[in-house]
């Protein structure tokens, strides 16, 4: 955000507690003394209102960049992001663009329970107008960021409170002030042959750390982080289930009408259906609202255990 401030003296951040606490996750910190008041924004706690003025700001030429500070209050705005934000470029035939990101953390963190823990990427992928992303790794969040701050259309940024902490090796190329990552395009981050593991945000690192557990038992297991919700990349996600001939989706947020119920959809329309050996399976987080004690929470999403024994499941072993 630093660095695209410091290019574009349009884009600005607003949001509960950006400015002078640095964030709640301390995301925004030393922005508020480097940029002032202008352009680093507190806002008091009204969702509806602070996203109205930046989707305003958005049609008059800004680039807001409004955070939520969990995206279970974002519904306090849903209107504003899909009736003002989303759809505004079609009804004016493409003649007034949004130019807006809505970022914060999504998804379930820990003990917070139902009210505070709810995953949107299947809700905000929902709706054409929108662009969608889910970074998983430190070099996702930025170039999908930096993508996103320059893209002409709002674009919905879920980030991850649980991975706010997590530290990954970053490349050089990675570490340019110009580096951006392509929204729509998923990435491979581990090749297989048996079976196709595809995940989003956090449950890119679960996948992962059930295909190192299956390889010593000889599965071999490929895993793709989708990066991008909307638009999806159904052809990374078809090459991948062509060469294993298995596919399994995983993810936090609940099962109906789900990211995984999607790429089902997809899987079975498109011309990768034939070279399944076995049906898709679903992981995902439990169809209730998250309970508070940790022994139901820790139940209610997946683990992985639950990824290691659909996979053998899929596989028949």
């Amino acid at each position: 955000m630093d660095e695209e401030l410091e290019r574009d003296e349009r884009v600005f951040l607003l949001g509960e507690e950006v400015a002078q606490y640095d964030g709640a996750y301390k995301v925004s910190r030393g922005l508020w003394k480097k940029y002032g008041d202008q352009r680093i924004i507190d806002t008091p706690i009204t969702e509806m209102g602070f996203t109205g003025i930046a989707v305003g700001a958005a049609m008059a030429g800004l680039r807001p960049i409004c955070e939520f500070m969990t995206f279970n209050f974002s519904m306090q705005a849903i209107d504003q992001v899909i009736n003002s934000a989303a759809k505004t470029c079609y009804m004016s035939a493409g003649l007034q663009s949004v130019p807006i990101v809505f970022r914060g953390p999504n998804g379930s963190s820990a003990g917070v329970a139902a009210q505070h823990s709810q995953c949107f990427a299947a809700w905000y992928g929902h709706c054409p107008g929108l662009k969608v992303v889910s970074p998983w790794s430190a070099e996702d969040a930025r170039g999908l960021l930096k993508a996103a701050i320059r893209d002409d259309n709002p674009v919905v940024f879920l980030e991850n409170e649980l991975m706010y902490g997590v530290p990954f090796e970053m490349s050089e190329e990675s570490q340019s002030k110009d580096f951006t990552i392509p929204i729509g395009k998923a990435k491979v981050e581990r090749q297989g042959s048996h079976v196709t593991l595809v995940a989003h945000s956090r449950y890119v690192s679960h996948c992962l750390d059930a295909a190192a557990v299956l390889s010593k038992e000889g599965v071999e297991c490929e895993v793709v982080n989708l990066r991008s919700i909307r638009p999806l990349d159904m052809e990374c996600i078809e090459a991948s289930v062509m060469k294993t001939n298995h596919l399994v989706t995983v993810e936090g947020g609940w099962p109906q009408f789900g990211v995984g119920a999607e790429i089902c959809a997809r899987i079975m329309e498109g011309p990768a259906f034939n070279y399944l050996d076995a049906p898709v399976t679903r992981v995902s987080g439990v169809d209730i609202p998250m309970p508070y004690a940790k022994i139901l929470e820790d139940n209610s999403v997946p683990q992985i255990k639950d990824i290691i024994f659909t996979v053998k499941k899929t596989l028949n072993i």
